[in-house]
């Protein structure tokens, strides 16, 4: 079952996104979170915002009401390049830096956040930019 899915690792949380979206094809851009109970297992899987090849809006209030309706106590942001590179553009970087402090202020901790490309994902916590 899907629900006793428990997410260890960036890799595991990659297969599962994979899994369920197949978001590696998506012809544009698609940010999501996944909600992860106190055990680490997946509470919800969400697509916020659908965006253009290369352009996406995302605001951090949107993120947080999902994960409020899966009463996640964290969460793992990912999103898609059309492109296929997972390097991190600084808008990536940036708002990974927000929705880090909004999380911090609803009590959600933000454990990664993935860059998903065609031949595999990139951590940004396994970079350094989440601490």
């Amino acid at each position: 079952m899907i629900e006793d899915c428990k997410i260890t690792c960036p890799l595991a949380c990659y297969k599962a996104i994979e899994t369920l979206t197949d978001l590696s094809s998506s012809p544009d851009e698609r940010f999501g979170i996944i909600s992860l109970n106190t055990k680490c297992k997946l509470a919800g899987l969400h697509i916020i915002t659908i965006g253009s090849l290369d352009n996406l809006h995302i605001e951090p209030r949107e993120i947080f009401k999902a994960a409020l309706m899966n009463n996640a106590s964290a969460i793992i942001a990912f999103h898609n390049h059309p492109s296929g590179e997972v390097e991190p553009s600084s808008g990536d970087i940036n708002v990974t830096k927000r929705i880090q402090e909004a999380g911090r202020l609803m009590g959600i901790s933000l454990l990664d956040h993935l860059i998903i490309g065609h031949e595999g994902y990139l951590s940004m916590r396994e970079r350094g930019y989440i601490i």
